[in-house]
């Protein structure tokens, strides 16, 4: 669980300000709280994994920069405003630039442009050569990637307002405000595009879907349920970014549940009881999703049955796991990346990053796994 030592008198000052975040981003939590990480235990290996090259892009500090795949490349960036494009199969460079600002977020592409959150809630969009194209302001900090589609970029801001810009010029085309409750992690809940509608995580648990060229909601519905009798126990934030496939879109909440529901009508299929505030996997097969204990879970897409579940990696703080192959990949607090199988759970081999905490999603780009960790290495990994 990913809340700091500081967590009474956050939630104190939640109930005195009106409002709060809880840090999501300390991947050394577990340890504070007494849960020591489980120790790692020696594989045969019945899986061959290699590095198949790494990029330094500088620390992500107390945000999280998720890689974008773009045609055959991908677009990587860091919190001191590198920002730099690759060839996803060598790692060769083909351009690398300084944002004249540290940022926040990112990276956010429709495959035409490219869209950061920037300090003080500023946002930047580069075209794919590197060149800026314009900035804008939206209202605070944004920790969110934004997401680009229909001509329109999406931004979410901290305090929960949703901007719709245009997409050329950056000028605002709507806004809207949703209400947070009085205590929220601070994390970067996604948002995903969705044909003409985009698909926001928001605090307290629920999707909501909006109409990109306008703004209007089409509909809004609760992933976990705020219970309890204190504003800790009622927290339940979505956790990472919903993923959308066939007609579904699947999500997972902190203190809450995991699930997924009609993308057009927002029509539950199936919910399971689940705390995660990290992102959920999902395949043609499989959910998989990883508890707040560190234990990582597979649900049927059909019904949501309970396929396995792998407790062996208890409180090492795992990220967003990835379905690849016959495998599932997670990485964790030290950097590791563990591949377990996708059938049964077992694990099938693990590679080193530069052991600092994996929290971005990891990406899939052609036979290679992408990772970047908080000190900013990105790492790609290839199955053999």
């Amino acid at each position: 669980m990913r809340i700091t030592q500081k967590l009474i008198g956050v939630s104190v000052l939640a109930l005195m300000a009106g409002c709060s975040t809880l840090s999501s981003l300390n991947p050394f939590a577990s340890k504070s709280k007494g849960n020591v990480p489980a120790p790692l235990v020696e594989l045969k290996g019945s899986m061959a994994v290699r590095t198949a090259w790494k990029l330094d892009i500088g620390k992500a500090q107390d945000y999280v920069f998720t890689p974008a795949l773009v045609n055959q490349s991908l677009v990587v960036a860091g919190a001191d405003g590198a920002i730099a494009r690759v060839d996803a199969v060598s790692g060769k460079q083909l351009w690398r630039i300084k944002a004249a600002t540290s940022l926040t977020a990112g990276v956010g592409t429709d495959g035409s442009m490219l869209v950061f959150g920037a300090a003080k809630g500023g946002v930047l969009a580069y075209d794919l050569e590197g060149k800026l194209l314009w900035t804008a302001q939206a209202s605070s900090e944004v920790l969110s990637s934004p997401v680009v589609g229909e001509g329109i970029v999406v931004v979410r801001s901290v305090d929960n307002r949703i901007v719709g810009l245009d997409a050329k010029t950056g000028e605002k085309k709507w806004t809207v405000q949703r209400v947070s409750p009085p205590l929220t992690l601070r994390n970067a809940p996604g948002m995903v595009v969705v044909g003409k509608e985009v698909i926001v995580a928001q605090p307290g648990g629920k999707l909501l879907s909006l109409n990109m060229a306008t703004g209007a909601a089409r509909w809004e519905v609760a992933v976990g349920e705020a219970r309890g009798a204190t504003e800790l126990e009622r927290v339940t934030d979505i956790g990472g970014t919903p993923v959308v496939i066939d007609q579904e879109v699947c999500a997972v909440s902190y203190q809450g549940r995991v699930g997924c529901f009609d993308v057009n009508t927002g029509a539950a299929r199936w919910t399971k009881e689940l705390s995660s505030d990290v992102g959920v996997s999902v395949d043609q097969r499989f959910v998989f999703a990883v508890d707040d204990k560190g234990a990582v879970s597979a649900f049927n897409r059909e019904g949501g049955v309970s396929a396995w579940k792998n407790d062996k990696l208890s409180y090492r703080r795992l990220s967003t796991p990835v379905s690849y192959g016959r495998t599932v990949a997670v990485g964790d607090y030290q950097g590791f990346i563990h591949f377990l199988s996708r059938e049964d759970g077992s694990f099938l081999a693990r590679a080193a990053t530069d052991g600092s905490a994996v929290t971005s999603a990891p990406l899939v780009a052609g036979s290679n796994l992408i990772f970047q960790t908080q000190s900013g290495t990105v790492t790609a990994i290839a199955v053999e």
